[in-house]
């Protein structure tokens, strides 16, 4: 029997993953001062000895202004760059690769929690303020508690351009493996892509070429920061809403980052109003799936498919049928932070528990064997 293409390596420029199932970013809100903390490498390295093939952190801003929330991590300055080290170190050892993902909020920042009860910013005791957000225009994100942001002007823009290069290089410094730019769910660089929140009429507004001007200025400062030989990551939105970005608007746009040198495009969908990922399309299981087999075949691009993939024989039969390169799980991680070796397990290429880090592996062998008796 062959082995299932979930569990075939997969080579990035000079990087290989062992596996093909990626844990994805997923916010946690437990950061001071943008720094990983012990939360951070217990709740990241669980996956790793779950065997994930790829790790990524949460979102980590560019700049305390392009946090979502105040307890965010970032990768706005030096000083955090070893908090980062703690947890690369670990997710390698492990074997899995350690990724990153870097992002501005925009106007989505400055907002509270997804579970904070209303009218909240944050847990009490923390003393979380506002700050000014920015984005293309002075239009909201929409939401009752989603402040008014800051119209860029064009010097701006240019030097949160560089601010991604920059924090690209800390990253790299930090020991991670890949980088991905986070342009989708409405935040900044989303923001500027989209018609129904970017109506400037400069050089960053207008047409589709003039949306994209900034998110691919901001991919190629990342791109030009980081080296050569690690791949590196976008993920978009395929979608946002009627009369805004839509599909073949993402193929265009995955185009022109393929020739920027992205190497994977992580698709996903909406987020552009609200705090939530609020979607234009029904949630179902792996409704996000077509956008990533879209891109892959319209861009000829590799992509990551996520969206309610819940088990190993789902996640193959997306593989077997070409439409994604890379799985990526989040809150079925969550409940499962073995997912990878459960469907290992589901797809009959780990039976005996090789896979396992042999502290774990052993003794659940032992025990397999000890049931039969």
């Amino acid at each position: 029997m062959s082995k299932p293409l979930l569990f075939t390596p997969f080579r990035m420029r000079g990087v290989v993953a062992s596996n093909r199932a990626v844990v994805s970013p997923m916010v946690q809100y437990r950061a001071t001062d943008g720094m990983v903390n012990d939360f951070h490498l217990v709740h990241l390295g669980k996956f790793a000895l779950g065997k994930f093939g790829i790790v990524f952190t949460e979102n980590c801003a560019i700049e305390p202004r392009g946090r979502v929330t105040e307890g965010d991590l970032g990768l706005w300055d030096d000083s955090q760059i070893d908090s980062h080290k703690r947890l690369t170190r670990f997710l390698k050892q492990e074997g899995s690769l350690a990724a990153t993902q870097i992002t501005h909020s925009g106007r989505k920042g400055s907002t509270p929690r997804s579970f904070d009860k209303p009218g909240e910013l944050g847990p009490k005791e923390a003393g979380w303020q506002r700050w000014q957000v920015v984005g293309p225009t002075e239009l909201s994100a929409g939401e009752p508690y989603s402040p008014a942001p800051k119209q860029l002007a064009a010097a701006e823009i240019e030097e949160i351009v560089k601010k991604f290069g920059v924090a690209a290089r800390r990253a790299d410094a930090a020991g991670y493996d890949v980088i991905e730019i986070h342009g989708a769910h409405g935040y900044l660089l989303a923001q500027f892509l989209s018609p129904i929140s970017n109506t400037r009429n400069d050089q960053y507004g207008g047409d589709r070429a003039g949306r994209m001007r900034f998110p691919l200025a901001a991919a190629k400062a990342v791109r030009t920061n980081w080296p050569e030989h690690k791949p590196m990551f976008i993920r978009v939105s395929a979608v946002d809403g009627a009369g805004g970005w839509d599909v073949e608007d993402t193929i265009a746009y995955a185009k022109e980052l393929k020739a920027i040198g992205i190497d994977v495009v992580d698709t996903s969908s909406g987020g552009l109003t609200g705090l939530s990922t609020a979607l234009p399309v029904k949630r179902s299981l792996g409704f996000q799936v077509p956008f990533a087999a879209a891109v892959k075949r319209g861009a000829e691009i590799p992509t990551m498919a996520v969206g309610l993939i819940l088990d190993g024989p789902q996640a193959e039969a997306i593989l077997q049928a070409g439409d994604a390169d890379l799985i990526a799980i989040g809150r079925q991680a969550l409940y499962d932070p073995f997912w990878a070796l459960h469907a290992a397990q589901e797809l009959g290429c780990d039976s005996d528990f090789e896979m396992w880090t042999p502290e774990y592996g052993w003794w659940l062998e032992k025990r397999k064997n000890n049931l039969r008796k």
